[in-house]
């Protein structure tokens, strides 16, 4: 058993930090890539703050020997990044761009021989636009089939140096957030659909996609590997922990969000019934073999956590309500980004104890915060909100530790400011400051808490 009063992590933990491709990348037409969705999204007026793209970024392409220099004087040994579809397959579908694959080629090679293990994501959120032009993208199942056979493209080639692969991360910000009835959706592709049971069948292919993924994966690596899949589920909170609130959590986990249209159908094989009787009509059509090509065996299952929704026991037909904010709950610098540390706990309960995997390894592979950054005018950055925000976060994560719950490791969110999606480079998540008219890279007080925070391997 851990002590909790030192909040210390076992010494097998893993801890990192993590990327994406398109928020750090950079290269945008660079090396035979063609563009991906969020090319062509964040270029259309009107749709990513101040007119930010993500052409440049942080030119990690072209700056990754010195990015993962930092990751070497932060000291982890694990580190998180996704892989640009459109950079290796850049039609979405057929030949593979070699050029493409030798930036991930070289970048794990650098990885390693600097003792870190790479945790490759195959897709976050930057498909080809080449697939929306043909098919629409996540409207059709063909986007399960190519997706699949990318994976097996880039397993091919990295297998043999990489053993940690991941799917897709966050089916619902890629579905439900970039299709949209009567409305342009805040996420790319943007896309106004005729019903809402048509969203709903964005993300039933993305599922599609995550099993056929897991399947080709596993045929294509040549040595043994971990498959996981990465979501950000709504995150309900009792209110107390009385045993009255607890049930009132656990039974709205089922329709928080999306949950039980993404999450319970990927770990159990079957959409919470709670979810399809809410959704009625509007539920996607399932066709016979869906559901078990979607619950493929998993290694581990990343959770991306930052905030949760509090939730007590009501007396009304759902035993539960829904508690807002108060007006003086504090929030970070994101209009959604409440302090709910108990969210990091919560989370890891739900898998274990309301979809019943107690089997199943854990890692938040997201955690971290907006924080408003400002440098003095020695050049530092105290970002003593965000150190408040990860520190309460990684208690939480402690105590699902010291009372057995299957947690594995921590991928603090971000390694650096980037293009931070429709809010471009306005909303800084790194704990490396990121000047992105210099690309000098300062870090911050969190930097050094959380290098800290590894050296001991707990909570500082």
């Amino acid at each position: 058993m851990v002590s909790d009063r030192s909040y210390q992590f076992p010494p097998d933990f893993c801890w990192g930090t993590a990327t994406s491709a398109y928020q750090i990348e950079g290269a945008a037409q660079v090396g035979g890539r063609q563009p991906s969705v969020w090319d062509t999204f964040s270029q259309l007026p009107g749709r990513v703050l101040n007119g930010d793209t993500g052409a440049i970024a942080d030119d990690h392409y072209h700056r990754y020997q010195s990015d993962i220099a930092w990751l070497v004087k932060l000291g982890v040994k694990h580190y998180r990044f996704s892989i640009a579809w459109p950079r290796v397959i850049p039609a979405g579908r057929g030949q593979v761009n070699e050029t493409g694959m030798d930036f991930y080629r070289d970048l794990v090679d650098c990885l390693l021989a600097n003792g870190i293990t790479p945790h490759v994501t195959l897709f976050h959120w930057d498909s080809p636009q080449a697939l929306e032009t043909k098919y629409g993208s996540w409207r059709s199942r063909e986007m399960a089939s190519d997706f699949a056979d990318y994976c097996t493209a880039v397993v091919h080639r990295l297998g043999d140096r990489v053993t940690h692969w991941m799917t897709l991360n966050e089916i619902v910000c890629f579905t439900h957030m970039g299709y949209e009835v009567g409305k342009t959706p805040p996420h790319a592709p943007g896309t106004r659909v005729w019903s809402r049971k048509a969203v709903w069948q964005t993300s039933h292919h993305a599922l599609l996609a995550h099993g056929l993924g897991c399947q080709a994966i596993r045929a294509a690596s040549p040595q043994p590997c971990s498959v996981a899949l990465v979501d950000n589920p709504g995150v309900t909170v009792p209110l107390t922990e009385s045993p009255a609130d607890i049930a009132a959590a656990q039974a709205a986990f089922h329709t928080n969000w999306v949950n039980g249209g993404v999450i319970f159908p990927a770990l159990t094989g079957q959409y919470s019934e709670a979810q399809l009787r809410q959704l009625g009509r509007d539920a996607p059509d399932i066709r016979s073999g869906d559901l078990e090509i979607i619950h493929q065996p998993l290694d581990a299952l990343g959770l991306n956590i930052y905030t949760g929704t509090y939730v007590r026991a009501a007396d009304n037909p759902q035993g539960f309500a829904i508690v807002g904010y108060a007006q003086g709950h504090p929030r970070l610098h994101m209009p959604w980004l409440w302090l709910v540390p108990d969210c990091i706990y919560w989370s890891i309960r739900h898998i274990s104890d309301t979809l019943h995997r107690p089997d199943l390894p854990l890692l938040i592979t997201e955690n971290g915060c907006a924080a408003q950054d400002e440098k003095t005018a020695a050049g530092e950055i105290w970002d003593s909100d965000r150190i408040l925000y990860l520190q309460q976060h990684l208690k939480s994560a402690h105590r699902a530790i010291a009372e057995g719950y299957p947690l594995k490791g921590y991928f603090l969110w971000s390694l650096m400011d980037n293009f931070e999606w429709a809010w471009g480079y306005d909303r800084r998540f790194g704990i490396l400051y990121n000047d992105f008219r210099t690309q000098e890279r300062t870090p911050k007080a969190s930097f050094h808490w959380y290098a800290e925070c590894i050296r001991q391997g707990r909570v500082v």
